[in-house]
């Protein structure tokens, strides 16, 4: 609608024009990139003259292109060549560095679906002997019996102290028991957590390469108070096949309370190194 036959279109028609809100343009205003060319006393009705249609094209065409209100603002305030060079040449590397993060998160959860779908799929109650692949982790030496995953909290919250990124999820947290535990048969406590970490995380501090190993392996249905008996199980085969123990153990609960409440799914993986 063309008021007092001036090029003046009021709010409600800018706003359906391109496909934004009143409370979108009204915000852009209050922003000072869009002042109404008219505001009616009488009425408060805001009008949009044909000078702010073209302004409204520039802003609508660099928010498509996700830059910020602010980086607009200084380019509606010094329009230039050279500033919208700057300004896309910086927007395109805030771009990129968004895509990589999110390639890095793609990464993440195509690991997190792999290791459910191979939790989900467990063989249990089966001692195998398996090649364990190389493995990044962070560790922390100390004494801890967890009588459920929440007991896990304290050590899980010294390991990722101070990290930029989280890191923890279900699956990447492991309890550990010492070779001369293991050999001595002492599986009540534990001797250490520890933390494994996917190629794409970052870690600020100290970690540690275990390098691919032969383990012995079992997974069941339970959790970590359940594992006593399966560390039985493991030690005597390890013995009757005349293997020896070569490190620490690695617990892990691959389902538990952290993905489900029903406890008949939960599944926790030993694995023994052995030579």
């Amino acid at each position: 609608m063309i008021v007092e036959n001036k090029k003046l279109f009021k709010i409600g028609e800018v706003s359906k024009m391109f496909n934004v809100s009143m409370g979108t343009l009204r915000h852009y205003e209050r922003e000072g990139l869009l002042a109404p060319e008219y505001i009616d006393e009488n009425t408060g009705y805001r009008y949009y003259s044909s000078k702010q249609l073209e302004v409204m094209n520039t802003i609508r065409y660099m928010r498509a292109l996700d830059m910020p209100l602010t980086e607009i603002s200084e380019f509606l305030s010094n329009r230039d060549t050279d500033v919208m060079e700057e300004k896309l040449l910086k927007q395109k590397e805030i771009i990129d560095r968004k895509l990589y993060e999110l390639n890095l998160i793609s990464k993440k959860i195509d690991h997190r679906l792999e290791q459910l779908k191979d939790a989900v799929n467990s063989e249990l109650d089966k001692i195998r002997i398996l090649k364990m692949p190389s493995t990044k982790i962070v560790m922390l030496k100390d004494s801890v019996k967890p009588e459920s995953y929440l007991d896990l909290e304290y050590p899980i919250r010294k390991l990722v102290k101070n990290q930029r990124e989280p890191l923890v999820f279900l699956g990447k947290v492991g309890v550990g028991i010492t070779k001369e535990n293991l050999v001595s048969k002492n599986f009540t406590n534990y001797n250490l957590v520890y933390m494994s970490l996917d190629k794409e995380d970052v870690y600020d501090g100290d970690t540690q390469l275990l390098p691919a190993q032969k383990c012995v392996t079992i997974r069941f249905c339970g959790s970590h108070n359940d594992a006593p008996k399966y560390y039985e199980k493991l030690m005597e085969y390890i013995e009757e096949n005349k293997f020896t123990v070569n490190g620490f153990s690695r617990e892990m609960t691959l389902i538990d309370y952290g993905m489900t409440n029903d406890t008949n799914k939960f599944v926790t993986e030993i694995a023994i190194p052995i030579e």
